[in-house]
């Protein structure tokens, strides 16, 4: 098994679909870091908020750390659908998943 192949998100439709809500928590995630490591740094300004602005940095590296978690989770994902498309990405109950079709 082949991880980070650049073109595996594109090989069907579901494999579209996964990439996508991975990138969308890749993207929370980054916003998150961002947005704690800012307010963080504004905190640490102040004697009396640098103990609050040192846990948001902690959490924050946390949070970036993450990041190549969830890209591995998003290939290990990916990997384990084939490379093919062979899977059936039809709803239930469609013609081209009713039985004799």
């Amino acid at each position: 098994m082949k991880l980070f192949r650049s073109r595996r998100f594109d090989a069907s439709p579901r494999h579209r679909q996964i990439y996508s809500a991975y990138e969308i928590a890749y993207s929370v995630i980054d916003l998150l870091a961002a947005v704690l490591f800012i307010v963080g740094s504004v905190l640490f300004l102040d004697d009396a908020t640098v103990k609050a602005g040192t846990w948001l940095f902690i959490i924050g590296s946390v949070f970036f750390a993450g990041r190549p978690a969830v890209r591995l989770a998003r290939e290990l994902h990916l990997a384990g659908l084939g490379d093919e498309g062979q899977h059936d990405t039809t709803e239930p109950g469609t013609a081209s998943n009713r039985a004799g079709s």
